[in-house]
């Protein structure tokens, strides 16, 4: 039996479900083990492809400080006995942890009981979790690795959908699910510049921004029938994608590398508070390859003619062609096999 645990954010959830998928083509159902907090149970309480889902009482530990940081490590001390139960029970053979406070429990069990542990880290800064495990653990993977890198787990309908760009037509801005308020002001300041230049607008703004978004564009003169197709989350993002020539996005991890998967060039505005500012040092990692750009946000948002500036001078097909080469598919398969060479 395999275990997967962690959890917290979508971009965690999003390699744990990969890895799932991977193992049930191998006619194995693993067990999740997450946390009660977060979007844990969200996205797989109900989900059959597991054997079992456990969720635990289970919290971070960094943002805490004195007695209050005790119990959160007196607690995780507590789940992780519970977890050794859980793990001698299935029998399990590996426990396979993808970061975020959810996957301490399994992964201090699996070191306790002497179970197989293998990390997978999404981001180029390696979390301080998956940090102080990596010396137990029997197989580590990071798409970030410049010696032994792993293709990162995107889905193959962002591979399905890719094009080489060659020349600017539309502009997708990605906030993510939840929003990012400086690129929704952004893609509203920016629309009458790019509507002179002839450049579509598709806008993903998170939940409840629509439709003050939608009024703050027509009271522009922005058509929200020529101009800007405007939305709050898709399933089928993808597709929206794959009509946009460049994007301007966050740089969580599965946002960068679906973005390299449909080979779509990118000017990354990095979240200022991620923990340790990891979403700068993901889009740093290709924009030091020349192929991505980055536009810092500052207390006031984020520099429209900066930003402009940039649109303008970027070779899109340049970036397109070398995205292409960044990620295969089948990252999830990958990391499979090499955890199952070691299992022997």
């Amino acid at each position: 039996m395999i275990v997967i645990s962690g959890g917290g954010t979508g971009g965690h959830l999003a390699i744990v479900k990969s890895l799932c998928e991977e193992l049930n083509l191998r006619d194995q159902k693993p067990i999740f083990i997450g946390s009660t907090r977060g979007q844990d149970k969200l996205w797989f309480e109900n989900d059959e492809n597991f054997s079992e889902r456990i969720f635990l009482e289970s919290s971070g530990v960094v943002n805490k400080r004195g007695f209050d940081k005790i119990l959160s490590l007196l607690n995780i001390f507590k789940l992780s006995l519970k977890c050794c139960k859980i793990l001698k029970k299935h029998k399990a053979r590996a426990v396979i942890i993808v970061g975020g406070y959810s996957a301490a429990p399994a992964a201090f069990a699996a070191i306790m009981c002497k179970i197989s542990l293998f990390i997978h880290e999404q981001n180029a800064i390696t979390g301080k979790l998956n940090r102080l495990l990596k010396p137990y653990a029997k197989g580590y993977y990071s798409s970030y690795d410049e010696i032994s890198p792993c293709n990162y787990p995107v889905s193959s309908k962002f591979f399905a959908t890719s094009r080489i760009r060659k020349e600017l037509k539309t502009v997708i801005f990605l906030g993510g699910s939840q929003g990012a308020r400086a690129i929704n002001d952004l893609a509203v300041n920016l629309a009458p510049k790019l509507k002179e230049s002839g450049i579509k607008i598709i806008h993903q703004c998170g939940k409840n921004a629509l439709v003050k978004l939608k009024e703050r564009y027509k009271n522009l003169g922005i058509s929200l029938e020529n101009d800007v197709e405007i939305f709050e989350f898709s399933k089928n993002l993808e597709q929206k994608m794959s009509i946009a020539d460049l994007a301007i996005s966050r740089a969580g991890a599965s946002s960068l590398w679906e973005l390299c998967a449909n080979a779509l060039p990118a000017i990354f505005i990095p979240y200022p508070h991620a923990a340790k500012n990891h979403q700068y040092y993901n889009a740093k990692f290709l924009f030091e390859k020349n192929i991505a750009k980055i536009c810092l946000q500052n207390d006031s948002g984020v520099d429209t003619d900066s930003i402009l500036k940039m649109i303008k001078e970027f070779d899109i097909n340049h970036s397109s062609k070398a995205l292409q080469s960044m990620i295969e598919q089948n990252g999830a398969k990958e990391i499979v096999d090499k955890i199952f060479s070691k299992l022997g």
